[in-house]
């Protein structure tokens, strides 16, 4: 879908996120509203990997919320991208110990994908699968899962998960390694060939 900019008539799409940010700036809702239908879904399904599906809605929302509260302390030379992930990863890391401090973490999470709901009748050795990825998931700690699910879930470089995480570039491929082992373990455990 193709939206226009009211008065303009340029695509939106077409419209960089560094200008969006911009006019943001300058008091432009509208472009606010364009970046968040760029960058909605993304955000939601990294918090659904790093969270569950325990108060995702209210999780995007304080994403968006921080962003446009935060939007002028954005350095020119940051991409919005990188910066919304990384609020992103600052909200599940707040909820993770919302969690922790409640010691009910694991009853938070839910086993069930919002996208499958939407299916009538979903395959069930997909949904096994599903339930095996997200319960190996689980089994890791929130930095492993963090470089798992932006590199190979949410396909961000790993440079940019570098910055979204604020570790060295070596500290993420390290983490990946030891990530995709303990989920190969884990899966192989579960009977799974891989």
């Amino acid at each position: 879908m193709v939206y226009l900019v009211p008065g303009v008539g340029v695509p939106t799409e077409d419209i960089s996120d560094s200008d969006l940010t911009e006019k943001c700036l300058q008091g432009d809702e509208q472009s606010f509203r364009q970046l968040y239908r760029r960058y909605h879904q993304r955000v939601r399904s990294t918090l659904y990997q790093l969270c569950g599906t325990s108060m995702l809605d209210d999780l995007v929302q304080e994403v968006f919320l921080r962003a446009w509260k935060g939007l002028p302390q954005l350095r020119q030379t940051a991409q919005f991208s990188t910066w919304i992930y990384r609020i992103t990863w600052n909200v599940a890391c707040d909820q993770r110990r919302q969690f922790a401090q409640q010691r009910n973490f694991n009853t938070k999470l839910e086993t069930q994908d919002p996208k499958q709901s939407q299916s009538p009748a979903p395959d069930l050795m997909q949904l096994h699968y599903q339930d095996l990825v997200r319960r190996a998931l689980e089994q890791l700690s929130l930095e492993h899962r963090a470089v798992i699910v932006l590199h190979d879930l949410e396909e961000v470089p790993q440079k940019e998960v570098a910055q979204i995480l604020g570790i060295p570039v070596g500290t993420v491929k390290s983490r990946l390694f030891h990530a995709r082992a303990a989920m190969r373990q884990f899966l192989q455990k579960q009977g799974v060939q891989l």
